[in-house]
């Protein structure tokens, strides 16, 4: 399995924006995001960060239900 990167949270923002994810609001350092499905909508909050941490991007990347793999294939 590969490590989860430490990479500027403008790159996370725009590969989340390629999975479907969109910018709902920013409010300090801390970015809003949703998605829409047909069964929910996801939320998530990334920090404006630089680097994020991989602990952090970690536990988002596993509240989108989005492995590791797949998140670098998005940046």
């Amino acid at each position: 399995m590969t490590k989860v990167p430490s990479v500027n949270y403008k790159k996370v923002v725009n590969a989340f924006k390629r999975d479907g994810w969109v910018v709902v609001k920013q409010k300090g350092s801390h970015i809003r995001l949703e998605k829409v499905t047909t069964k929910k909508i996801s939320k998530l909050t990334i920090p404006a960060h630089n680097p994020i941490k991989r602990s952090t991007l970690s536990h988002i990347l596993k509240y989108a239900n989005l492995i590791v793999d797949q998140f670098l294939e998005l940046l």
